[in-house]
């Protein structure tokens, strides 16, 4: 039930307590709100604008901290403990439960590969307005081959699972095609992989690439996400 100061707040900003309710559990449900997903994720997220103090003085009673990029347009809420770049966290401990999202090893890889070619294309200007990249499936799968010695996976089905969990992170833009146009179709990169990928898991992943190391992203390098 909201108290009664923070039903006050919202009757002074034209809200009720059914619309202050209904973008909490949407960005709780979530982790994320991108304004150009989706038709109400631009409602949802232009009300996140005009309620941001509250919800923000909502969330950090449940240590919920918050990220809102007004760039590109998106939030994105983290658990306690969950190592953000740009966002210190000293004085919650990393648990595993929650909506902390449980990653396979196949999508962490493919993560890591998305950073790498995001950050590549930023260094050489290829980046839209939006902040967005785009990459051809051909370029994914080197990219995998390169840097991690890896491939996509081989079935049709096994992609999109992983493509579409890659979509519900809100890290890509991705249409699903038939098995004879996927291996020539693309897809766009989202200036959101930023701040899931921290700059210590780039750096592990070129050590790897190089020969000086062989490490494994630990959970804290992609915003404190889990792993099968």
């Amino acid at each position: 039930m909201i108290s009664d100061l923070f039903a006050e707040q919202l009757e002074k900003k034209n809200y009720s307590q059914e619309e202050f309710s209904e973008l909490l559990i949407r960005l709780l449900d979530y982790g994320i709100l991108c304004r150009d997903e989706s038709q109400v994720e631009e409602q949802l997220y232009d009300r996140f604008v005009q309620l941001k103090d509250l919800v923000e003085d909502y969330l950090i009673m449940i240590s919920i901290r918050l990220q809102h990029d007004e760039r590109f347009n998106f939030v994105r809420i983290y658990p306690p403990g969950a190592q953000v770049p740009g966002l210190p966290d000293e004085v919650n401990q990393p648990f595993n439960s929650g909506f902390r999202q449980r990653l396979s090893q196949q999508d962490i890889a493919v993560i890591l590969v998305l950073r790498a070619e995001y950050d590549k294309s930023l260094r050489e200007g290829q980046i839209d307005e939006n902040g967005c990249v785009m990459l051809s499936m051909e370029a994914l799968s080197l990219g995998m081959h390169n840097l991690l010695n890896r491939s996509l996976p081989e079935t049709l089905t096994e992609r999109n699972r992983l493509f579409i969990r890659l979509k519900q992170l809100r890290l890509i833009h991705f249409k699903m095609q038939d098995d004879e146009e996927q291996e020539d179709g693309w897809l766009r990169i989202r200036p959101m992989i930023i701040s899931f990928v921290s700059e210590q898991a780039l750096s592990a992943l070129s050590e790897e690439k190089t020969g000086d190391a062989n490490p494994s992203p630990s959970e804290g390098e992609l915003s404190g996400l889990g792993k099968e």
